[in-house]
């Protein structure tokens, strides 16, 4: 399969931007600074502080100089030369135009052969976790952050580039009002970390009804949710360290559970939304796992038909049907997308290069040799149809 010659349009569904210095703080009183994000300096370098912690998730926030896209690409193949991690990060250059501007970002999206992307965050997923327990807080800093996007990217750009609002249901009150204004602005997709909120009254489930406005309105929109790994707060429980930025190292070079921490909030936000009965409720609604990996499906869809019988009466249907019916999944490009397919159908399986993210492929379509063994009608169901047909709103 040649790039040059597929016949059909691209879309990526996992592209992400570098956040500009200004992006929590252009549209935050600053009053507010010390309580909800801040920079700091530190031995020389500079951290954000987020409701009084300083973050750490990033060794460099302000993204300049930056490693190469996809520089550990090499490592997530299985380190065939056993380098130490570190050695893929040493070579850094300066942030490229594409990486924080929208005109730079569409010329190169013509050069990687991209018709479309939806574009994420990359600190913005991070950030919750630290003020989950200010649920008030967690809000000005997503309006914010949302307000910057805005500036600088558009939900909408070009019809090329659907930017991802972050939506939080630590307010259920806010989260409707921040979708509204999503919506209004042709928002595509709206994003969101896999995670129990933690709301003023305390934490619950996403499938618990006080969130159920804000469910109702995704559903009559018509609009994909995109549950995109971030730092959901996953506790190791004492058998790592459970600070974000040890994901890739385990809090040193070996390996440690905290490793499986995307997999596992993924695994259980995404089950638990057929356990609550969410789609039931609301028949309309579309969520696509971007990310979070896929190795955890074979076991989740077993549980899922095994506990049919086990909850006598509960389900209207079998739920693994229901969770096909309603999840998409892009898988790590590691993963055996074939496996992938099996489990879920080529109609459920998007394609994202998590470009220009060092841990993504150095090219987007350097994810064309992964699927090889598919026939050209699965080639465009995952690279194009897919991912077309979520970002399509489809209202009620």
């Amino acid at each position: 399969m040649d790039a040059d010659n597929l016949g059909f349009p691209v879309f990526d569904a996992d592209n992400h931007y570098y956040e500009a210095l200004d992006a929590f703080t252009r549209h935050l009183d600053p009053k507010l600074g010390s309580r909800i994000v801040e920079w700091c300096e530190i031995n020389g370098r500079r951290y954000h502080v987020v409701g009084g912690k300083v973050s750490r998730a990033v060794m460099n926030p302000t993204f300049n100089p930056i490693a190469k896209a996809g520089a550990m690409h090499d490592y997530f193949r299985g380190n065939p030369e056993g380098k130490n991690p570190l050695e893929f990060l040493r070579e850094r250059e300066p942030i490229r135009p594409e990486y924080i501007n929208r005109d730079a970002r569409v010329g190169v999206m013509n050069e990687q052969g991209l018709e479309k992307i939806w574009l994420f965050p990359t600190l913005g997923v991070l950030y919750e976790e630290l003020l989950k327990n200010d649920p008030e807080g967690v809000t000005i800093m997503a309006t914010a952050f949302n307000r910057w996007l805005e500036d600088d990217w558009g939900c909408n750009y070009q019809d090329r580039i659907y930017a991802a609002p972050y939506i939080s249901l630590a307010d259920p009150e806010w989260a409707v009002r921040e979708l509204e204004w999503a919506l209004a602005r042709d928002a595509r997709v709206v994003v969101m970390r896999p995670a129990a909120p933690i709301t003023a009254t305390g934490q619950y489930p996403p499938t618990h009804p006080m969130f159920d406005p804000f469910w109702a309105r995704v559903n009559e929109a018509g609009i994909t949710v995109v549950v995109h790994a971030g730092d959901s707060g996953y506790s190791s429980q004492g058998y790592a360290n459970d600070a974000f930025s040890s994901n890739f190292s385990g809090g040193g070079f070996g390996p440690s559970v905290r490793m499986f921490a995307i997999e596992r909030a993924a695994y259980d936000f995404l089950i638990t939304l057929v356990f609550g009965k969410l789609f039931d409720r609301f028949p309309n609604l579309r969520i696509a796992s971007v990310e979070n990996g896929a190795e955890f499906l074979p076991d989740l869809m077993k549980k899922l038909r095994s506990i049919k019988n086990k909850t006598y009466n509960y389900f209207d249907e079998d739920p693994a049907e229901t969770f096909l019916r309603h999840v998409w999944i892009n898988p790590f490009w590691e993963d055996d997308v074939y496996e992938v397919a099996r489990v879920m159908g080529t109609d459920r399986v998007i394609f994202g290069s998590d470009w220009p993210h060092i841990e993504g492929m150095p090219q987007p379509l350097d994810y064309l040799t992964e699927l090889k063994e598919f026939d050209e009608s699965d080639h465009k169901l995952i690279l194009h149809d897919n991912a077309e047909f979520l970002n399509t709103p489809r209202p009620v």
